[in-house]
């Protein structure tokens, strides 16, 4: 039994590598680092923010959320824009060129996913969902009792 299980687990490692593998070919083709590709993810998702929203969804200080942003108003891919409501708060709005990127990354996102799982018959989907599920958060309870 427990060769199937460092089995199952390598086969796990061998998944986190090429995953990883895919990331790092995208950040050399975009010249985005993870960092900022997540930071226009969450941008995508709620829309213009503040840079301390921003810090709370990445679970990041608000000093390296800043470093973020100088690096994706550098690039073009956001600007810095006073809040309509909050005259101490600005707001990160994504230019169009980072919509195009955050488009692009939401098109790429669902074309892996149906590479990878569209042919996946439901109840094989739910199974292996069902299962990730309870690794995730299995191993989230682990790392967080250990010291």
């Amino acid at each position: 039994m427990e060769s199937r299980l460092t089995t199952v687990l390598d086969k796990l490692l061998l998944l986190s590598s090429l995953m990883a593998a895919d990331l790092d070919r995208f950040e050399r083709d975009s010249g985005l680092t993870t960092a900022r590709t997540h930071l226009l993810w969450v941008l995508g998702l709620s829309g213009p923010s503040t840079q301390q929203t921003l810090a709370a969804a990445l679970d990041v200080t608000p000093r390296n959320v800043t470093g973020l942003v100088d690096g994706l108003v550098t690039s073009g891919h956001v600007t810095r824009e006073p809040h309509p409501s909050d005259r101490r708060a600005i707001l990160v709005t994504p230019t169009a060129q980072g919509r195009r990127a955050i488009e692009d990354l939401r098109s790429s996102h669902a074309d892996v996913a149906r590479q990878l799982f569209g042919d996946v018959p439901g109840a094989r989907l739910d199974t292996f969902e069902s299962t990730l599920d309870e690794t995730i958060a299995t191993f989230r309870r682990l790392m967080e009792e250990s010291p």
